[in-house]
């Protein structure tokens, strides 16, 4: 429903743009002929009647001038991108119902998508968030939910799972011996992925001694329960990481996607090869892993420039 209000947005600032230019057309037109100049420049051509009561002069040339007036209104390349599709689906339209000779957007283009490099935490804002939280799990009297987000937060950074991953873990996927977790990842695909000591620790200390407290007579397999015994949800675990590393000062705000980002992007400035790390995070294609690459990179430059004398 949103993509087709989308769409129809576009194509009605596409016409409102095409009955712009063509008002000012006429306006030159009648300078023209009012200074005894002869009208229609040569090369120019009008469509016939569109059949949708408006008489198109629809061409590759306005097609351009739409696109280049967003771009000077500030429209960012996404947004381009996504108007330039609806165009030319609506050219498209137009020359198979006859109702344009030729079709324009054929041969429009707009700029490629940007693919901004996602934000990432340090790797001692990492440790430094991940024990704050350990220490509140160890605290006097503890709240079995301190736990729980404490154990959430080692796996999440552990393991670098989606959060609706981590949501779906049942206690049966967790492997205490080998210290791997069974995920169900997109597409239904499985994977087995390791997680470290710290993780394994706290993992212990919420299945042990929080989730006894929270688990009812219905309550389901899940690995990480809610207040009432339900199976916890993707919102309250974005809560639990955004109220975590708020703790921390200097520290992005970041989701449980971030986590995610900065797992690979510490697992990759660590050594780890691309494969191994597209295998872990459950990636159906290298591109996307490589995406990773670019952070350390970046990151690399921006500390070679702030270090070497010479940068």
């Amino acid at each position: 429903m949103h993509t087709v209000r989308a769409y129809l947005g576009d194509i009605a600032n596409l016409l409102h743009h095409v009955r712009a230019a063509e008002s000012a057309e006429s306006v030159a037109d009648q300078h023209d002929v009012s200074s005894g100049r002869s009208e229609g420049a040569p090369g120019t051509s009008r469509e016939p009647d569109s059949g949708l009561g408006l008489d198109l002069a629809l061409d590759l040339a306005v097609l351009r001038s739409w696109l280049a007036s967003m771009s000077r209104q500030g429209q960012s390349r996404a947004t381009l991108a996504r108007r330039a599709a609806s165009a030319r689906s609506f050219t498209a339209w137009l020359h198979r119902t006859g109702r344009i000779g030729s079709d324009p957007g054929l041969r429009l283009q707009a700029p490629k998508r940007g693919r901004s490099l996602p934000e990432v935490l340090k790797a001692q804002q990492a440790r430094d968030a991940l024990a704050e939280a350990g220490t509140r799990a160890q605290a006097a009297d503890v709240d079995p939910a301190a736990l729980r987000d404490a154990a959430m937060l080692e796996l999440l950074y552990a393991t670098g799972i989606r959060v609706g991953e981590l949501c779906g873990l049942d206690v049966d996927d967790l492997d205490d011996g080998r210290r791997t977790v069974r995920v169900l990842g997109k597409g239904g695909k499985e994977r087995i992925v390791p997680y470290g000591l710290p993780a394994a620790a706290a993992l212990e200390s919420w299945l042990v001694r929080g989730r006894p407290q929270l688990v009812r007579e219905d309550s389901p397999p899940a690995a990480f329960l809610g207040r009432r015994g339900g199976r916890i949800d993707q919102r309250q675990v974005r809560q639990v990481v955004h109220l975590a590393l708020e703790r921390i000062d200097g520290v992005p705000s970041l989701g449980p996607h971030g986590l995610r980002h900065s797992a690979a992007t510490h697992l990759l400035d660590g050594g780890a090869d691309l494969r191994s790390v597209q295998e872990l995070l459950g990636h159906a294609t290298l591109t996307t892993t490589q995406l990773y690459t670019h952070v350390s990179v970046d990151r690399l430059r921006a500390s070679y420039r702030q270090a070497h004398p010479r940068a």
